[in-house]
């Protein structure tokens, strides 16, 4: 049987405790008025959360991915926005300077990421490039030592927030021998002349994320902002990716229990009839599918994490993040669904938080990779020439 460590259920109630109290209060408030609410952004960098992978030499704590992954759930469970908003921060603010950048940019940029004071945001995602990110047309062309980028992004998280220092972007930065484009990924900083946000998107679900689209015109910066090496950024992109899947996939978990404590609490005081709803097997049934649920995507998430940690052969861990992912998020939506027609009419009120699950559910399934491409991956990783 497949269990946590002492550690991390002790960490878990760490996590657990900081979003009930700071997260849980204030989340109805927040999602009715789109508040990216950046005190509470920092209390989770104070309490750790954002360095949890980071080498202590930058700040972090050296914490193992599973650890990483308990947070994304716990926080996950009491608000999604913020459970993303942990996840893009670390995942795809953190992780490419962390795994890509030189020594320089490292010391720049990441003691301030590490403790949550400023946030980081990740740039590939364009209208014309989405799951098909080579794509790209952002273009970046090098000019007296610095490169001028010029393009567009869409559906970046902790993008356009008051505390977000800097947007890794990928761009075609020339052409392969065989045609193909080449891609890099760019640090650019907030504030770079160019460098525009716009306003930010009125979401379904994740109202409380901080998501913009970018936009840079003829924005320069310094030659030594690329990230890691030339034409490597699609490459770098794929790996990122894969750590990213896993994390989506325990934010989902953290959806699937939700869904679950509120089902179970409303059904024991829900009365028609004479008693509780819960007693009712059309009612009990439907809980139950919860549960088997969540214990599956729980597992399938908690496994592929185990591997990251030990090092499994890269094959192996990308096929278990796309298992995970798949799983969980589809899960997820099911799961919202569930909980909504548990709740009958209530379930449909903006005043209980099973709207705000369905609201937010659907996007898993399609961020970090949708649930097609997850199924085209475990389709390769079984040896089907799916394309």
């Amino acid at each position: 049987m497949f269990e946590l460590s002492r550690e991390h259920e002790d960490f878990r109630k760490v996590v657990r405790d900081f979003a009930e109290k700071e997260i849980g209060p204030h989340v109805a408030e927040w999602d009715k008025a789109h508040h990216f609410p950046v005190d509470v952004v920092q209390k989770m960098g104070e309490l750790g959360l954002m360095g949890l992978t980071a080498p202590e030499e930058y700040g972090g704590s050296g914490s193992d991915f599973t650890s990483l992954c308990v947070a994304i759930e716990e926080i996950g469970r009491v608000d999604q926005a913020l459970g993303i908003t942990l996840e893009a921060a670390v995942g795809l603010g953190i992780n490419p300077i962390l795994t890509f950048g030189s020594d320089e940019q490292k010391q720049q940029w990441l003691p301030d990421l590490v403790t949550g004071q400023r946030l980081a945001a990740f740039g590939l995602t364009e209208p014309g490039a989405g799951s098909d990110a080579g794509a790209t047309k952002t273009r970046a062309v090098l000019d007296g030592g610095e490169w001028v980028v010029n393009g567009s992004k869409q559906f970046i998280t902790n993008s356009g927030s008051e505390i977000t220092s800097v947007v890794t972007v990928t761009a075609r930065t020339g052409t392969r021998e065989d045609g193909s484009a080449e891609i890099s990924t760019i640090i650019i900083p907030s504030g770079t002349p160019g460098f525009v946000v716009e306003p930010a998107y009125d979401k379904l679900g994740w109202k409380i994320s901080d998501t913009h689209p970018l936009s840079f015109a003829d924005c320069r910066v310094p030659e030594g902002n690329l990230l890691g090496e030339r034409g490597r950024g699609f490459a770098q992109f794929l790996a990122i990716l894969d750590d990213g899947r896993v994390a989506i996939a325990a934010l989902a978990v953290g959806l699937v229990q939700a869904c679950l404590d509120e089902c179970v609490r409303y059904a024991n005081q829900r009365q028609t009839m004479g008693g509780p709803i819960g007693r009712k097997q059309g009612v009990a049934f439907q809980i139950a599918d919860l549960e088997v649920m969540l214990q599956a995507s729980r597992l399938l998430v908690y496994k592929a994490a185990a591997m990251k940690d030990a090092g499994a052969p890269m094959k192996d861990f990308k096929q278990a993040a796309a298992v995970a992912k798949l799983y969980a998020s589809e899960s997820a939506v099911t799961a919202t669904r569930i909980a909504t027609q548990v709740f009958g009419g209530y379930g449909f009120m903006e005043e209980y938080p099973v709207a705000r699950f369905y609201r937010d559910a659907r996007i898993l399934t399609v961020g970090e990779g949708t649930s097609e491409v997850q199924r085209m991956l475990i389709a390769r990783g079984l040896g089907l020439p799916v394309e």
